[in-house]
């Protein structure tokens, strides 16, 4: 699927980029292409109207089935489907497909799940045996300890990433990409 981008197309290669079509979205596709007019241009043509409200239309699908609308409802959907993609393809593929920078993607998009804890609860011998090495901070300086030696010594707090800690925030309530974070809430992660 191409997408074009008015937002980045200042940017070499920033005008368009190519998105896998998705297994999840593939069927829904199908269907609207099967129900298009003959020789349309678009098979979604109801929402291509300038000045249309997405974000009043989507609280509207959202209050039918029943649910609670979240803060900045567009971007903590891409901020989701983010997250499940980095649990299946690299860093950069994802960045690539879903349009943002890898520090962008980091800063704003990337969640920590409950699902996270809840299989390192499960398997936490597993956790410990990962190759990886985890940066750790001990009296303001930072060393690099093999996760074995981090679940061994109380003393280390311990990071999955090469600079900050373990996390989960939720997102602010502005802005569709903000200039600076809005973070409400944090959790960081202590072994002890």
């Amino acid at each position: 699927m191409l997408i074009h981008s008015p937002k980045t197309e200042h940017h070499v290669g920033g005008e368009s980029r190519l998105v896998p079509l998705f297994p999840e979205l593939l069927p829904l596709l199908q269907q609207a292409c099967d129900e298009a007019k003959p020789g349309a241009e678009y098979i979604i043509s109801r929402y291509r109207k300038t000045g249309l409200n997405l974000r009043t239309q989507l609280l509207r699908i959202i209050a039918k089935a029943g649910l609670k609308s979240w803060p900045k409802l567009f971007q903590n959907l891409r901020s989701t489907r983010e997250t499940e993609l980095a649990e299946q393809w690299p860093e950069h593929v994802v960045c690539a497909w879903i349009g943002n920078s890898r520090v962008v993607a980091r800063k704003h998009y990337l969640q920590l799940t409950e699902e996270h804890f809840e299989q390192a609860a499960q398997n936490p011998a597993q956790c410990a045996q990962n190759p990886a090495q985890y940066p750790a901070a001990t009296g303001g300086r930072v060393q690099d300890v093999t996760p074995q030696e981090c679940l061994e010594n109380a003393d280390f707090q311990c990071s999955t990433g090469p600079s900050r800690p373990v996390h989960s925030e939720e997102m602010g309530g502005t802005g569709l990409e903000p200039v600076t974070s809005s973070v409400s809430s944090w959790r960081s992660i202590h072994l002890s």
